[in-house]
């Protein structure tokens, strides 16, 4: 091989070298940057220079002209990018439902005041008890109605809560919402660059397509996504089946707030916009909701998969009251999969029946006959009735009735003959006894007014440690996850240094090399006598 063209080889060999110690350098430089991907120089020979073509030999007479950068490529496994988005979308679903439980429990242990409500029940329970004893003692009659009172106040308290906590998840909705909006936009915005920067063929958008890569694991955390890049580059994404990136083209996520305030999730280009008889504007979005809330949710069936579904789950769609709990159709298809909507119903039922009970038994008495004296009442008499035609008496609306607030003594508790009215008192006293409730239309286990509120608590704990368990195991198995995919995607410096050190001597050896071609040319020009 002529020398002059040995240097070809010589060049190369500095050249690529060179660009291989640039990208250890990089990613050196980015050996703690979340989301970084480790780039890997590929090499291809050059051209090879065909002196001869022989056909008696079995190869041509070539010669290699030394290599080539081909391209800077990322590393990265693509199932196990796709396993960890799926799986990090589980998992957060079920930190939400975890969160959510530990939040309730904490509110049902303690209200806002600090008190714990179990505490009032069972000050009822023994106000009820002296009433008994001593049925006509305006003592016990006095710490009757007061106890009733706090009971009630408590009572607020926690279903207050619970209501505060529910408006706080619809915020989140509108944030979440907002996120996956955002990274959209994102995407899309890299989708340009990247296609732009590679068109040429000449160069690679790796730090972009971390970027990228960084907005589809926080999409996967959001919400059930799906993904494909294109032969441009263009990566195209679906939320729940339907498209929500294509290309350059976002599709947004729109809220439609029903008549509680309550956001709902929707596709704002399959929505129906129309204006109503009144000239005002209104959309109709039967079949362009984004979760499908009513289905069961299973691991199977991949219907646990986002933090947005998990807190829409878990909100519902309204303040649940007792009357959510009357119709068992409706109570399994629309309240049982809500955390909240659940323990709200359930909560109410308990403060419901204790009011219509004692309601019913002063009234049968005649201390509290008639809708204007009843023991317990709604704040603001508006008429309205639960599914069963009675008077629609919840913790929302109700509360001990002034004139016995006022003047306990109105509740005698005193026969017509003068006598204490013992009867009545047992009845009230059997009446928290009576095992005769259930939690709801799925469990068969009765328990009584004493039994059944820590019964609630011990539901939401139970259902607590087996949501806890769940996530606890999907954050192993996320980590599990993460771990291999950082094997892959990872910078190690041990290994970085190693290529840096390896690819240091190449560059030493080549400029050696090229050093003996140029001494071997200055040592023939000088035996020619050419200056």
């Amino acid at each position: 091989m002529p020398l002059m063209g040995s240097l070809y080889i010589g060049a190369s060999g500095l050249q690529t070298s060179q660009n291989v110690l640039n990208t250890t350098a990089h990613n050196l430089t980015n050996l703690d940057t979340q989301g970084y991907t480790r780039q890997q120089v590929l090499q291809s020979t050059r051209l090879y220079n065909t002196l001869m073509k022989e056909p008696s030999q079995v190869g041509w007479q070539q010669v290699g002209l030394g290599v080539s950068y081909a391209k800077t490529r990322q590393v990265r496994d693509i199932f196990l990018d796709q396993t960890y988005r799926e799986e990090v979308g589980r998992s957060s679903f079920y930190k939400i439902s975890t969160e959510t439980l530990q939040h309730i429990e904490d509110l049902l242990g303690e209200s806002s005041n600090g008190e714990a409500f179990s505490t009032s029940i069972s000050n009822l329970w023994t106000a009820v008890q002296e009433l008994a004893k001593e049925p006509d003692s305006s003592v016990n009659q006095g710490l009757f109605v007061s106890d009733c009172v706090n009971f009630i106040d408590s009572a607020r308290n926690v279903y207050d809560s619970l209501c505060e906590y529910q408006q706080n998840m619809n915020v989140r909705v509108a944030e979440l919402t907002a996120q996956i909006n955002d990274y959209a936009q994102r995407i899309a915005e890299l989708n340009d660059r990247i296609v732009a920067i590679e068109a040429g063929g000449f160069e690679e958008a790796n730090d972009l397509r971390d970027d990228r890569n960084r907005c589809l694991d926080a999409l996967g955390s959001i919400a059930k996504i799906s993904y494909k890049e294109d032969v441009f580059g263009y990566v195209s994404v679906q939320v729940e089946g339907n498209d929500l990136v294509k290309g350059d083209t976002v599709y947004s996520i729109e809220l439609l707030p029903n008549e509680n305030g309550f956001y709902t999730p929707y596709w704002g280009h399959l929505a129906k916009h129309y204006t109503d008889e009144d000239g005002n504007a209104q959309v109709d979005i039967d079949h362009a909701e984004v979760f499908d809330l009513v289905r069961e949710v299973s691991s199977d069936i991949d219907t646990d998969i986002g933090e947005l579904k998990a807190v829409l789950l878990a909100r519902g769609d309204h303040a649940a009251t007792y009357n959510d709990m009357l119709n068992v159709s409706h109570y399994n298809a629309d309240i049982s999969q809500s955390i909240i909507m659940n323990v709200q119903a359930e909560f109410d039922q308990l403060i419901n029946s204790i009011m219509t009970t004692v309601n019913t038994i002063l009234n049968d008495a005649g201390y509290a006959a008639g809708d204007e004296n009843q023991f317990f009442e709604m704040i603001q008499e508006d008429g309205s009735v639960d599914a069963n035609g009675n008077k629609f008496l919840s913790i929302a609306n109700a509360q001990v009735n002034p004139m016995y607030r006022q003047q306990p003594a109105l509740l005698s508790f005193v026969t017509e003959s003068k006598e204490a009215d013992f009867t009545t008192a047992q009845k009230l006293v059997d009446a928290f006894a009576a095992e005769e409730m259930t939690l709801n239309p799925n469990v068969a286990t009765k328990v009584g007014f004493r039994d059944y509120y820590s019964s609630l608590v011990s539901q939401v704990a139970n259902s607590g440690y087996v949501f806890n368990s769940i996530y606890t195991n999907q954050e192993t198995t996320v980590q599990a996850t993460e771990n291999a995919r950082q094997e892959i995607v990872g910078v190690s410096s041990d290994e970085e240094l190693q290529y840096m050190i390896q690819f240091q001597n190449a560059y030493n050896a080549a400029s050696r090399y090229i050093n003996v071609i140029n001494d071997m040319l200055g040592t023939m020009l000088n035996a020619f006598g050419i200056s």
